[in-house]
């Protein structure tokens, strides 16, 4: 498939991509990434249900907002989109996306009726987070950032169709809005254990068995503290699974959604 620019509407202060009718499903891109991210699901899922997918604060057509420090401050921007859907909806997050919409599924319990979690990060070790941190502080939110390194971690050296459009989307975000939304990936805490617990909806935490940084143990770890959690961990896939591997994770959408709208 091809990961050509989308139209966008403006939708609760953000640019996104709206698609389809029917129940809604809000889709949330990672740092660096943009709603064309999501470009393999919109395909798929779009003769089935109403799918939002917003452009991150500073990220594609999405302005920058003031004030964003912590992941918090994100999910207070994703909650607005949620809050202003027309139904309860199902939440699908990847990366740092994945991390908001846990959050957003306990803020919002009334709100969210399912949560898919692609590729969470949760309790990283001291070595993984002194890693992350110290990459948020070498950003200078002046100039573009190099995604040489970032493509490495997450394509190895494969040179494919979905590297080239992370290569672009990473090339073109606003370096202030890639800092801060790195800064706060990088230091976030969450989602805690007892945000995991306190989730009542049905929840699947998803992860490539090749993922160096989210992987499968936080992926199995986070489902079995999660009352209505499970695991599933996608075979040869690493961390941009929902471009790389989107036959195996659609399928998976597929069948939780039905299970959630049955």
């Amino acid at each position: 498939m091809t990961w050509t620019t989308r139209p966008r509407s403006e939708h609760a202060g953000l640019a996104a991509v709206r698609a389809g009718a029917g129940r809604p499903v809000l889709l949330l891109h990672g740092v660096g990434l943009r709603a064309e991210a999501w470009g393999a699901q919109l395909d798929a899922l779009t003769s089935h249900y109403q799918l939002t997918a917003p452009d991150m604060p500073g990220h594609g057509l999405s302005p920058l907002d003031a004030g964003l420090e912590t992941l918090s401050d994100y999910a207070d921007r994703m909650g607005h989109v949620l809050q202003s859907l027309n139904s309860p909806a199902v939440i699908v997050g990847h990366s740092m996306g994945a991390m908001i919409a846990v959050e957003l599924a306990t803020r919002f319990p009334q709100l969210v009726e399912g949560l898919v979690a692609l590729n969470a990060v949760f309790e990283r070790s001291s070595e993984a987070s002194s890693a992350v941190c110290s990459r948020a502080s070498a950003l200078d939110g002046e100039m573009p950032a190099d995604p040489s390194p970032t493509l490495e971690r997450w394509f190895g050296t494969d040179q494919t169709p979905q590297r080239a459009a992370c290569h672009t989307w990473l090339s073109e975000v606003s370096p202030m809005g890639y800092k801060l939304a790195y800064t706060a990936f990088a230091q976030s805490q969450k989602p805690s254990r007892s945000d995991l617990s306190g989730i009542r909806c049905p929840a699947v935490f998803m992860t490539g068995q090749l993922e160096p940084n989210s992987t499968p143990a936080m992926a199995e770890t986070m489902a079995e503290i999660c009352p209505g959690g499970r695991a599933q961990i996608v075979a040869g896939a690493a961390h941009m699974m929902p471009m790389t591997h989107p036959g195996d994770v659609n399928a998976a959408l597929f069948q939780f959604l039905k299970e959630v709208w049955q």
